[in-house]
């Protein structure tokens, strides 16, 4: 049976054409190929949005963008406090763990990668769960959004956990083609290509992927009611009972955290109302000339954490009646053989225009600690934070509330880089900022304090002895040590 798209656009037609080519070729005439359909439509209606977007721009209009009102965001400090979670045993949690550590040069899932000595994203995340239930004598359900790329990792840890108090499920979010820019038409020849003609669409395909996999349905019927999404990088998103308790007694139909926006996230979303209704306001749909309105903390105060709360029977009764039309986002790649190919994926926090009772909670900076850099890894890695039980939180010894600034240059943008240079990662709970630029090599036991920047000029090493406190101090790359 062939797509079907209403349109006359002539490039839509012929994807069209090339996607029902890859269908045909799948090898598998049963499932496989079904499946494949069904990615392949889903596909084909987010590439006519596309072309669609570049003919009609979808940049909204600033004058009907409005701050949402008090009422639509509640802050996590007057959420009331309850003795006993009523709703735990209506929850499933569900991480989105379909991504590679690209940025920090991995060639696996990210959430494999070790946070604390012998444990992992996904170690940390299974033992919260673990400790979740057995303190309330629930079942909550640990659901993990894989890809391609991911599944076998995921898997491989998993399986440490088949006799745990949790039950863990994964299932593969969708596939779909890259796309040559230069044609608009699809690398992939065959349903079998290499992977690398090939992409995961981001944690907006969640709810597709729910459905497709039948997941949503088997939820229902094991009478959930409330699903929280988060990343599987961030370990700070963690079940929150108040949370919880508070989009029940709402009757919210989708919660999203959003927090306090810092430097770093300028280019976050940020919630808004428009015409009226409460959406998610992205960067890509800002008229030029607001940009700087949009990335000011002044004006948007708050950014979007992708730690969302659904109600999966109104999530169900959307995706029945025509499913959600996502906030599409365009990344552009450069491939080994030189060539420009786009990547079409959704965002998981534009679904809130979807649901009719929509609401923020402004939540505590904790609640949102993602991993994007090797930077990043080696502030989760530090004393900086640390397990409280099973939950990775601020070091509560560290005298400031604000969590350092650590930017590390080049030498260390990939993982295995970053491991070389680190043979222990310093003490840096009383640091301010590090900046390290140039190739610099850390011994053992070494403390930071204030503000330390360590500049190797280029073809020069420097290498900080073990046992080494640096505090307010610049090294150049002929080793002078400078106070601050």
């Amino acid at each position: 049976m062939p797509l079907t798209i209403e349109s006359e656009d002539v490039q839509v037609l012929e994807m069209k054409d090339a996607l029902d080519r890859l269908v045909d070729s799948a090898q598998d005439s049963g499932t496989r190929k079904s499946e494949l359909r069904e990615e392949m439509q889903a596909f084909l209606r987010l590439f006519a949005s596309y072309i669609r977007r570049k003919r009609e721009s979808d940049v909204l209009i600033w004058d009907r963008i409005h701050p949402v009102s008090s009422g639509q965001i509640g802050s996590y400090d007057s959420l009331p406090a309850s003795e006993y979670p009523k709703h735990l045993r209506k929850l499933a949690v569900l991480k989105v763990n379909g991504g590679l550590g690209t940025s920090m040069g991995m060639p696996g899932a990210k959430s494999a990668l070790e946070v604390k000595p012998g444990l992992t994203f996904l170690d940390l995340t299974v033992r919260q769960i673990a400790a979740l239930n057995r303190a309330h004598g629930v079942d909550v359900p640990l659901l993990l959004m894989t890809s391609f790329h991911t599944h076998e990792d995921t898997t491989r840890v998993v399986r440490r956990y088949a006799d745990s108090r949790v039950h863990v499920t994964t299932f593969l979010q969708s596939r779909y083609p890259r796309v040559l820019k230069e044609s608009m038409l699809p690398c992939a020849q065959s349903a079998e290509a290499d992977h690398d003609k090939w992409y995961p669409p981001g944690h907006g395909d969640l709810y597709a992927s729910l459905i497709h996999s039948g997941v949503l349905d088997r939820l229902l019927a094991q009478g959930k009611e409330y699903l929280f999404v988060s990343n599987s990088d961030n370990l700070g998103a963690t079940v929150d009972e108040h949370i919880l308790e508070h989009m029940a007694y709402t009757q919210a139909d989708f919660v999203m955290e959003v927090t306090d926006k810092t430097r770093a996230d300028v280019q976050g979303g940020t919630l808004v109302n428009y015409d009226g209704h409460i959406r998610l306001l992205e960067l890509a749909q800002v008229p030029r000339d607001h940009t700087d309105d949009f990335k000011s903390a002044r004006n948007f105060a708050l950014f979007n954490t992708n730690n969302l709360w659904i109600n999966l029977r109104a999530l169900k009764r959307i995706m029945d009646n025509g499913g959600m039309a996502l906030d599409l986002i365009v990344r552009e790649k450069l491939t080994d053989d030189g060539q420009t190919v786009c990547q079409l994926e959704t965002a998981a926090g534009s679904a809130i225009k979807h649901f009719d009772h929509a609401l923020g909670v402004h939540v505590p900076r904790a609640r949102f600690i993602p991993v994007k850099t090797c930077g990043d890894l080696l502030l989760l890695q530090s004393d900086v934070y640390v397990l409280r039980g099973d939950a990775l939180v601020p070091n509560p010894e560290r005298l400031f509330t604000t969590i350092p600034v650590v930017k590390l240059g080049e030498h260390y943008r990939k993982i295995e880089e970053f491991q070389e240079r680190f043979r222990q990662i310093p003490r840096i709970a009383e640091l301010d900022h590090l900046t390290v630029t140039g190739d610099v090599h850390w011994g053992r036991n070494i403390t930071l304090r204030g503000t330390v920047i360590v500049a190797a000029s280029e073809g020069q090493r420097i290498d900080i002895p073990s046992g080494t406190v640096l505090e307010n101090r610049l090294i150049s790359g002929n080793l002078n040590v400078v106070e601050l």
